[in-house]
């Protein structure tokens, strides 16, 4: 359709059809309704499972009332091994997500603010890293770890959680554009060092952007399972994904399934708690640093 005619030197653009955009909406409507019944529905049905006996998973419908009975069986089972999964988890995740965090905070102020020979060839790389999958460093990260006697023990597990390519990326996207020159220079005028102003100055403006690489950071860790599988042997060091995992070997294998169903599903009820406290107590910060990288100054 043809533009309006000018109105003192100024074009009319056409007026927008009121259907037209009804119509738009409410198919964005019922995409992102679709959508979010796509990523609730599994999240109801653990939670409907978690409330039935191992007896009553397959044959009944709807809401029953074994879920403290299910909890008080789970961590009850192999003498509480479950409080030491859920334990570990927690260890490597905050350790790793504080840890990774710190240091893609780091590298990228320094790739957002310093100017160095091979720098952008450095970020390059950085950036290429993300497109390795983690499937193919399997073998060399073991190695590595065997040769210097860390396998079977924590570190196995949080020392490769501490790199974290695509943070570093965020951090210096949103460092670019959060964090004035201008504001260094009046830190360095004033006799701050290079620490003190990272410390003072950077980490409070960037704490939205960091927040968000943590919460991101500690989910992965959380969630991690190729990892600690690889690493780890010792049931005593388990994260909750190996754990649960092992549980349920043994009930698709016939050793204990009449009761081990709902132990495992309100086992994996219980692992998701924490995931979804730490979203709702860091909303704030991670939603205002969504917007990390969306538009780059």
């Amino acid at each position: 359709m043809a533009a309006a005619p000018s109105t003192a030197g100024r074009t009319v653009p056409p007026a927008r059809s009121p259907r037209g955009f009804w119509i738009r909406r409410t198919l964005i409507m019922v995409f992102l309704f679709l959508f979010l019944i796509y990523f609730i529905l599994p999240l109801a049905w653990l939670a409907v499972s978690s409330t039935k006996s191992n007896g009553d998973l397959f044959t009944t419908f709807g809401l029953w009332f074994d879920l403290l009975t299910n909890i008080r069986a789970v961590f009850a089972r192999d003498g509480g091994v479950y409080r030491e999964w859920l334990w570990n988890t927690a260890y490597y995740a905050g350790c790793s997500a504080i840890g990774a965090s710190l240091i893609a905070t780091l590298a990228g102020y320094t790739f957002a603010k310093f100017r160095f020979p091979g720098r952008d060839a450095i970020f390059a790389l950085v950036l290429g890293s993300i497109l390795i999958p983690l499937t193919a460093l399997a073998i060399p990260t073991y190695l590595l770890l065997s040769q210097i006697g860390l396998i079977d023990t924590p570190l196995a597990v949080i020392l490769p959680s501490l790199v974290n390519p695509l943070g570093v990326y965020l951090i210096r996207i949103y460092t670019e554009q959060a964090l004035p020159d201008e504001l260094i220079e009046a830190a360095r005028i004033d006799g701050a060092n290079e620490f003190r102003i990272f410390v003072s100055v950077v980490l409070r403006i960037v704490a939205p952007g960091f927040v968000t690489v943590l919460l991101f950071s500690f989910v992965g860790t959380w969630n991690n399972y190729f990892l600690p599988l690889l690493v780890l042997s010792k049931p005593d060091f388990y994260p909750l994904t190996v754990g649960l995992a092992s549980w349920n070997s043994l009930a698709n294998g016939g050793g204990g399934s009449q009761i081990l169903y709902s132990v495992v599903l309100t086992g994996a009820l219980i692992a998701i708690v924490p995931l979804i406290a730490a979203f709702l107590l860091l909303q704030r910060s991670w939603q205002s640093g969504l917007a990390i990288g969306g538009v780059k100054a």
